[in-house]
């Protein structure tokens, strides 16, 4: 067995848990997104980063005051896209850094944020909880299709001169974005493997609260003779937040984001949001299209296959409507069938 690895996630595969782990089924994931820290509609300056993420450790004090195993993953946008533009606008005075260093940054920052603003809350409530963050390394396969194709838009929009020479400089490859300029973009393979998964889950039955699997946790590949390196990649969080959950024996999921509720033709006057919803139910749904790639679309996925792999309950909702969401009084719940 190779170190970090498990037989349980040997045998899951991409297939369904056969967890070897002692029983997490009272444990909970909450995923949450990057507006967790870095909210659009702010400049991105310490001060405002760490304020927001103080407002999130307020949202989330009532999850962790729960008697239940805790892990938090993160989504890594937009700062991984800031940390390129530094790289980009720097490059001719310092060497850039290869992307899946680019996500390790983003992934420590972000998670110093969390770890920090959690643990004042759980301070300010007189709890004394810890709150650990964990680097993680998440394996992908050298042969996804993905790296043949990548679609993935990472960063800012430049023009075309722009493009071209980052294209020759960076060895970026860059694609027109529906009219609005050219993008970085890059592959996002599926995770395979939560590298030392034995750890998250050794301190979340301690009682930590574990911050893991950041942006989708640091993309590499392990050679025949167990050596891992870093690839040019970007994995989707909900994905491995779901393979993470399932690999675990969690039963039941959150995702935390910045909408009220999952909604059925979202943005146009026929918007209706859904309370309640059965996996066929949300499977009819995103055959009909109602889930399109840049919004939604991820997070009904990772929400699919944590059903089917295992998983008994997901809630999607409003950060700042955490507990409500987890007790079925906001956002939308998804059951597998017969729940």
């Amino acid at each position: 067995m190779r170190r970090g690895d498990t037989k349980s996630e040997r045998r899951v595969g991409l297939s369904g848990p056969i967890s070897a782990f002692h029983d997490m089924s009272g444990g909970l994931l909450v995923a949450i997104g990057g507006n967790a820290t870095h909210p659009r509609d702010i400049k991105g300056t310490a001060a405002e980063q760490f304020a927001v993420a103080a407002a999130t450790g307020r949202d989330l004090l009532p999850l962790m005051t729960l008697d239940r195993e805790l892990i938090v993953t993160h989504g890594n946008g937009p700062v991984v896209g800031k940390i390129l533009m530094r790289q980009m606008v720097a490059r001719k005075r310092v060497a850039p850094m290869s992307l899946d260093i680019c996500v390790a940054h983003s992934q420590g920052g972000i998670a110093y944020l969390l770890m920090q603003s959690l643990e004042n809350a759980l301070r300010e409530a007189n709890n004394p909880r810890h709150v650990v963050c964990l680097l993680t390394q998440v394996e992908v396969d050298p042969d996804d299709p993905a790296f043949g194709d990548p679609l993935k838009p990472i960063g800012h929009f430049y023009d075309e001169d722009e493009a071209r020479e980052l294209a020759d400089e960076m060895n970026w490859q860059m694609r027109e974005d529906s009219g609005r300029g050219w993008r970085h973009v890059v592959a996002s393979p599926e995770p395979r493997h939560i590298v030392d998964i034995s750890l998250v889950h050794a301190l979340a039955k301690r009682g930590a609260v574990v911050i893991a699997g950041g942006g989708g946790g640091i993309p590499v590949i392990r050679d025949s003779g167990g050596v891992r390196r870093g690839v040019e990649a970007v994995i989707d969080k909900d994905l491995t937040s779901a393979h993470m959950a399932n690999v675990l024996g969690i039963r039941e999921m959150m995702i935390l984001t910045d909408v009220p509720r999952v909604a059925l033709n979202f943005g146009t006057s026929q918007q209706r949001e859904l309370t309640r919803a059965s996996l066929s139910e949300i499977r009819a749904y995103r055959a009909k299209g109602h889930f399109p790639p840049g919004s939604m679309g991820p997070k009904i996925e990772a929400a699919i296959r944590f059903l089917d792999r295992g998983g008994e309950r997901v809630v999607i909702g409003p950060l700042g409507e955490a507990l409500p969401t987890l007790n079925g009084d906001a956002g939308t719940e998804i059951r597998r069938d017969g729940d």
